[in-house]
């Protein structure tokens, strides 16, 4: 796209920003908060009773399949942006993620086996089409003008936050309140109001993201960008061998397998096994996935080595930060998992008489002010586009009229109670509440004289995971060992989205960054892959780690697990400040 087509989408600005920017904030918005409102509620329906319309799973059988959906939601993103750049363009792919995600949606509101795990293929597949698109679309609206692409990431971010932060409080409430089908409904409508918000209006990016950026490309040298011999760089090739390829593709085979073995060889109670065998002792599942990780080593061990030394050390930085960020999101994401079952069974949920008020008025704040001013920037956008997109704005206005009448419903059914029941998914709206609330601290603190290294970043960020989940581990102190209920007082879990809020926002924001800079232009695709492959082994291990809670609750307690991940976040914290020397040299100058 040149620059004069460019210059045309800023004669229309809201804000300061081109009206499209706030098209894809809507959308990203509803897409996140059907996202979020589904994920809060996921292991909650599980593990519910059949008496209380659940599935009455143990807990370990919910940790497992959710564990697979997170890391499948991120593998996806590697095949839903080649199909974007090398088949249907960027426009068309967006579309396509948002009608498979309705699509979800709708199947996991009717709650039969069938149409839930078809309702995550579909989830999976469509947030893979969907998400690294919406991004792609803004980074070709600002081509050429860096010195506003911050501010409109920032504005982006918020509507990602904004949309988690509505998701999970109304569809949360929706499903513990009045029924999990009511909550995975709602997720898909507003899924629906986004796809029809940005059909509607999608020509006001003019020319941006409709055609297919590269035609007949190999998928494994797109995948493979290292290997592409057209690109031009100052240094020598290094593609990657048949060999290599083929290790990565069994490597790959393995991973996947057992990422799909681990929830389904659980469920079926062992009648259906991909590894049905042992070997050494050891059992087949666990042989393939220690296999697949000896084959990825081995393979960095025999390409790293083969580049020159500037390239080479930014790259073993690179893999330092990808397996700390593995720990991160493993330890993270305990938040739809473990903790959303220790605020369900272990915390004092119950508030009456001042507490009880105090807490609805607090709730009431919380859901009016945001948005408030979220309509006020939709207001924004109705005047810079009504004119031409009459259609869109008014499916975008319905969306919100239907939204403020949901929250006002929930709020004035509080306030008729005497006795208040916090949901278990209201805990996990704090994380965008205080995302909203810091990020323009922790911004600043980024652009002061006080910026931390990268290393330092990593540091803070694991030490801030560990403080929150030492946080839960005192409070669960108190629990006796294979207790199935307690009654500890929240505000421990509210110290623990404070602190692991402060340390996403030391860690998730600047990762990519770290990424892009510390590597060639050829090999930002196979790094994005790298760690985008880091982020899902976290999510799944998020799932491990969770199952593991249970054993550990029988035998030690449960607040020796969240001691247990207390104890691999705060080492984790000191391994990246001593290593801060190293890797700062191998950084070579990367700031």
């Amino acid at each position: 796209m040149n620059n004069k087509d460019i210059d045309n989408l800023f004669k229309d600005t809201v804000l300061g920003h081109p009206a499209g920017l706030f098209v894809l904030f809507f959308t990203e918005m509803w897409e996140r908060f059907s996202y979020y409102g589904m994920r809060a509620l996921l292991i909650l329906f599980f593990t519910a009773s059949i008496m209380d319309e659940g599935w009455g799973w143990p807990r370990e059988w919910a940790y497992a399949i959710f564990g697979t959906y997170t890391s499948l939601v991120y593998l996806s993103a590697l095949l839903g942006g080649y199909f974007a750049d090398n088949v249907i363009g960027i426009r068309k792919a967006v579309l396509v993620g948002a009608l498979l995600m309705t699509l979800g949606h709708a199947c996991m509101a009717v709650e039969t086996p069938f149409f839930i795990y078809a309702g995550l293929g579909f989830l999976v597949f469509g947030s893979g089409f969907f998400k690294p698109n919406m991004t792609s679309i803004i980074s070709e609206m600002y081509n050429g003008k860096p010195e506003k692409k911050d501010g409109a990431y920032t504005i982006f971010y918020m509507g990602v936050n904004a949309g988690a932060f509505l998701g999970i409080l109304l569809c949360g409430y929706l499903g513990e309140t009045v029924g999990w089908s009511w909550g995975f409904g709602v997720a898909g409508i507003f899924m629906l109001f986004g796809l029809l918000q940005f059909w509607l209006i999608q020509d006001i990016f003019g020319n941006i993201g409709k055609g297919v950026k590269n035609e007949n490309v190999d998928i494994i040298d797109e995948m493979l960008d290292d290997s592409n011999e057209n690109i031009q760089d100052n240094e020598k090739r290094n593609p990657f061998t048949s060999i290599e390829k083929v290790l990565i593709g069994i490597s790959s085979i393995l991973g996947m397998l057992w990422i799909f073995n681990d929830p389904i060889s659980k469920i079926s109670e062992g009648r259906y096994n991909i590894f049905p065998f042992e070997i050494l002792g050891v059992s087949g599942a666990s042989f393939a996935i220690i296999l697949a990780f000896l084959i990825f080593i081995s393979l960095l061990l025999m390409r790293i080595p083969r580049y020159e030394k500037i390239t080479r050390d930014r790259m073993l930085a690179v893999t330092f930060f990808c397996f700390v960020t593995i720990f991160f999101w493993a330890i993270f994401e305990q938040s739809p998992s473990s903790l959303t079952i220790f605020a369900k069974d272990y915390t004092q949920r119950t508030l009456e008489g001042t507490s009880g008020l105090i807490f609805k008025i607090v709730n009431s704040l919380m859901t009016i002010v945001p948005l408030g001013i979220i309509t006020w920037v939709l207001y924004l956008l109705f005047k810079k586009t009504f004119s031409k997109y009459a259609l869109s704005n008014i499916v975008l206005t319905l969306s919100f009229v239907i939204v403020w009448g949901i929250a006002f419903w929930m709020l004035s059914a509080e306030f008729q109670k005497d006795v208040t029941e916090v949901p278990a998914s209201w805990f996990s709206i704090l994380n965008s509440l205080f995302i909203i609330t810091l990020a323009p601290f922790f911004s600043k603190w980024w652009e002061s004289k006080y910026n931390p290294n990268a290393n330092m970043k990593w540091a803070i960020g694991m030490g801030l995971l560990g403080l929150g989940m030492a946080c839960v581990a005192i409070g669960a102190s108190g629990i006796p060992v294979g207790a199935k209920t307690a009654s500890v007082s929240m505000i421990w879990l509210i110290l623990v989205y404070l602190f692991h809020t402060m340390g996403e926002l030391c860690i998730s924001p600047v990762a990519l960054s770290y990424v892009s800079k510390l590597v060639p232009g050829r090999m930002i695709a196979f790094m994005f892959g790298v760690y985008y492959l880091a982020v899902a082994i976290g999510m799944k291990l998020a799932g491990v780690f969770a199952e593991s809670s249970e054993a550990i609750a029988e035998e030690k307690g449960l607040s020796s697990f969240f001691w247990l991940l207390t104890l691999i976040s705060l080492a984790l914290a000191v391994l990246s400040a001593v290593l801060y020397p190293v890797i700062r040299k191998l950084m070579h100058g990367v700031k």
